[in-house]
């Protein structure tokens, strides 16, 4: 069983065993927002309902040493987009190019790093972009902070408890295009 981990202004920032969310609750961290009504964990002196859902009791410190280089966060750095064509992609359907290819001594780092839809990336293959005759529709650098509205964000999906529906959001309702 897991339990939905909300930030202090109840947004939700992660799932985890049940077994931590207890620790957490004992070190006075978290409160129990929603409980498992047919659950309980059982200690010799203690027992208490499994708990659904916590909620941290202070803010979650932020990291300052800026946006970490990750591929979600280079997805994300290029807006979901393939910096040649300029379609945008799918999370699945991404690939990551090196700008210089690791052959010719690139390296693998924010600045060499884009996003690529897989005909692009196919047709660049192991040259550069000036090689393949392609043009790259930013040049790549290590972003301040990403977006807001593009943090990774829960979806409600079947088979979570019905206690999470209410913290999730419905994904889809807010990034289907509208249209104008």
């Amino acid at each position: 069983m897991e339990t939905l981990v909300l930030s202090q202004s109840f947004e939700p920032v992660a799932r985890v065993p049940w077994q931590r969310a207890v620790m957490l609750i004992f070190q006075g961290k978290v409160e129990v927002v929603e409980e498992y009504e047919d659950r309980l964990v059982r200690s010799v002196t203690v027992e208490i309902r499994m708990p659904s859902v916590i909620r941290f009791i202070r803010g979650l410190r932020r990291r300052p040493k800026g946006v970490k280089f990750s591929r979600e966060n280079v997805y994300l750095r290029d807006k979901c987009r393939c910096q040649y064509c300029g379609l945008k992609v799918t999370r699945p359907e991404a690939t990551y190019d090196h700008v210089l290819p690791r052959a010719q001594g690139g390296k693998t780092s924010w600045e060499n790093i884009v996003i690529a839809c897989v005909p692009c990336n196919q047709k660049k293959g192991n040259r550069t972009p000036e090689q393949a005759r392609m043009a790259l529709r930013t040049t790549p650098g290590k972003p301040r902070k990403l977006p807001e509205s593009m943090h990774l964000t829960f979806m409600f999906e079947k088979g979570m408890p019905m206690s999470w529906a209410k913290f999730l959001r419905d994904v889809a309702y807010w990034h289907v295009e509208l249209e104008e």
